[in-house]
Formats: structure tokens, C-alpha cells, sequence
């Protein structure tokens, strides 16, 4: 266990996540849905199986070995991850990269303490989580609430940062950084994505003796939770396959893939990345499927790096800082995903008000994920039971 070194490995985590939207920016006459199911592709089976198969052993057998329980849970808990993440790439599309980034994580690291419990009231078996009830008669269960509500109030804040915004921005100014801005449809898309998004900790928490079995194979354990994410990832990949192809077949984009040319100039409310008048429509795949493959590699890489971070937190030892992990991720996001806002001027033209709302509801965030975590900790310590 090396908690530093596992801070460290979840800021990368953050740094990836935080950044992986931006090769889209260089895709060109694509539908979202296009170019969201090739980058997919990347993000949830090739890079999976290939870092598995290169960093662990015997990687097939291992998977073969483990129950059907342990399997299907931590499929189910990626495909409803799967959710969200299709989600989480519209939040991207109508809210811009810091203020969409900031509500749907927000959202995330609210649910990912609360959803677990209240799931537990029904499904008593599930493999995460004690009860609500539970949290709340003790010590750090309350210091956890108390997190989750300064989260929900950054949430408010950052919502009120975006409805200011698009009060006071011309049209054409918002426009210009974030094409279809949508404040509107772009929180209702955040939130639904940002809850959703943290069954992605319940599937590696049900994934837990898929690593054990790997390392009872040989691997290292530092790269032992790489198989788990293979399932995770094939479960995110059923959901966003299904959808992207539904919208392929509705918005009649499924040329796109191997079309040379689009054959309308401009399509604003289908997730066209080029949304600009001219004559010119030829599509440049291999320009395309590139970007698309960036984005995809650099979103698997927030998880590659979170694994790793969990296992030099101390994982599910009781003892060490594992339970930290998903703050720490969630708090990393937010900063570096609000970084790449200022730098693509998203809120270039906003008012002083506007600017003053959204650093207070990121800054907001970030206290909520330091107040869970710390929560967190002093359960794990065993401070304060009751």
C-alpha cells in the first residue's frame, strides 16, 4: 500500500477523464452518435482486453473461473454505467466542458455515496453498501451526509452559473464555444448521467474477486484490477452500442462510417461536430477514426489509472484509504475538466456574476468530495462508531 502513490495515480485518472473530450473537437461531419460508438469501441473493448492480456496472467481463465453471480452483477452494474457515460458525452455536447463536467460529476459523487445504500433496502444481497440507516447512525456516516448535501448545493450553484450564462449571452456567443448549448436539456441530460455514472464503483466493488483471481494467478497486484474491467466495460459497451445504433438507424447516419461524403452540409440537431454552412461535406475518416480512437484510448485511461489508485489506496482492505478512491477521482475530474473550459473559452463573454457562480459551485464540489472522503476515512479507521 503507498497511499501517495495512489493519490497520484488518481490525479492522472482525473487528468484523463477530464481530457478526453477534447479529440472529439477535431472530428469533422460526423453525428454524435457516430463518432461516440468508434471512440466507444476503443474506450470499452480493445483498450480493456489489450491492457489486460499485456499486464496480467492468463486473463481468459481467470474470467472463466469466477460465478455467474460475481460476473452478472459486475456486468449489470457497467451496463447502467453504460448510461451513463452515453449521457455524460450529450451533457459534454450541450453544456460545454466545465459546467457539464462539474453538474453530471457533482450528480456522481452524490449517488455513488447514497445509490448503494438505497439499493440495499431492496436487494439485500447486492454486493456493496451497507443500508441507509446504517450510514446515518454513525459518526462518519454523518460527516458523509453532510458531504452529499454540500455536493447537492454545488450542484445548485454550478446550475446557477449555466442558467446566468444563458440569460446573458447572445446566442452567437455561446455558439461559439459550445455549439448546441442547451442549459435546459443539458442539465436534465447532466443529471441523469451523473447518477447513473456511479454504478461504475458498484461494478468494480461486485468485480473485487475477479482481481483476487487474478492475482492468485501470478499478476501483480497492481494490475489486478484490469480483468474487472473487461466485464465493466463490455456492460457500458452493450448500452451505448444499442442506443448510438438506434440513433444511427433514426437519423439515418449510419452511412457515415464508410461515406466519403455527408450528404447533408450541416445537421445542428443531430450531433454533427461540423456544424458550419459551406459547400464542402466530404468526411475525413481516417482523420475521424483517430481523433475518435484518442478520445476513446484517453477515456479508458481514467480507469486504468483508478484501478491502480485503488489497489495502492489499500483497495478493500478496511484498514487502508481504498474507500477514497471515488472522491478522489471525482475531485480530479472537476478540476481538470474545468481547466479545459477556461482554456476553450466557454465562458468567454459571461458576466462577472456568472464567472463568480461557477468557480464557487466548482470550489463548492470539490469541498463535497473532501468532506465525503474524509467521511469515508474515519469509517475506515473504525473513528467515532455511533
Amino acid at each position: 500500500m503507498n497511499p501517495l502513490l495512489g493519490v497520484i495515480f488518481h490525479w492522472l485518472g482525473g487528468l484523463a477523464s477530464g481530457s478526453f473530450y477534447v479529440p472529439y473537437k477535431g472530428v469533422k461531419r460526423w453525428s454524435w452518435e457516430t463518432y461516440w460508438l468508434v471512440g466507444g469501441f476503443f474506450s470499452w473493448i480493445s483498450c480493456p482486453w489489450l491492457f489486460a492480456s499485456l499486464l496480467t496472467e492468463d486473463v481468459i481463465g481467470v474470467l472463466k473461473s469466477q460465478p455467474v453471480g460475481v460476473l452478472g452483477w459486475t456486468y449489470l452494474f457497467g451496463a447502467l454505467w453504460g448510461f451513463g457515460g452515453l449521457s455524460f458525452g450529450l451533457a459534454m455536447r450541450y453544456l460545454g466542458m466545465s459546467l457539464g463536467m462539474g453538474v453530471a460529476l457533482g450528480y456522481c459523487a452524490a449517488f455513488g455515496t447514497l445509490l448503494p445504500p438505497l439499493l440495499k433496502i431492496f436487494m439485500p444481497d447486492i454486493p456493496v453498501a451497507e443500508s441507509l440507516s446504517q450510514i446515518a447512525a454513525t459518526h462518519p456516516g454523518k460527516i458523509t451526509l453532510l458531504g452529499v448535501g454540500v455536493c447537492i448545493l454545488g450542484i445548485w450553484i454550478a446550475a446557477m452559473a449555466g442558467a446566468t450564462k444563458e440569460k446573458e449571452m447572445p446566442a452567437e456567443e455561446k455558439k461559439k464555444s459550445v455549439k448546441e448549448f442547451d442549459f435546459k436539456k443539458g442539465l436534465i441530460v447532466a443529471t441523469f448521467s451523473g447518477i447513473m455514472s456511479a454504478c461504475f464503483s458498484f461494478g468494480l466493488t461486485a468485480g473485487e474477486p475477479i482481481g483476487k483471481a487474478s492475482i492468485a494467478a501470478g499478476t501483480d497486484d497492481l494490475w489486478s484490477g484490469l480483468p474487472s474491467l473487461i466485464v465493466v466495460m463490455l456492460g457500458g459497451f452493450t448500452t451505448n452500442f444499442i442506443w448510438c445504433v438506434m440513433l444511427n438507424f433514426r437519423n439515418g447516419t449510419g452511412y457515415e462510417y464508410l461515406a466519403r461524403e455527408q450528404r447533408k452540409p450541416a445537421l445542428a440537431k443531430d450531433g454533427s461536430v461540423s456544424n458550419d454552412q459551406s459547400e464542402d461535406r466530404s468526411i475525413p475518416t481516417l482523420q475521424n477514426v483517430f481523433f475518435s480512437a484518442l478520445a476513446g484510448t484517453t477515456w479508458y485511461f481514467q480507469f486504468f489509472f483508478y484501478s491502480m489508485g485503488h489497489i495502492r489506496m489499500g483497495g478493500s482492505d478496511p484498514e487502508g484509504f481504498g474507500f477514497s478512491s471515488w472522491t478522489l477521482h471525482m475531485a480530479s475530474i472537476i478540476v481538470f475538466s474545468t481547466m479545459w473550459g477556461w482554456i476553450f473559452k466557454e465562458w468567454k463573454g459571461s458576466s462577472k456574476k456568472a464567472y463568480m457562480l461557477i468557480v464557487a459551485g466548482i470550489i463548492t464540489l470539490i469541498i463535497s468530495t473532501i468532506i465525503i472522503g474524509w467521511g469515508t476515512y474515519l469509517k475506515g479507521a473504525g473513528v467515532g462508531g455511533h
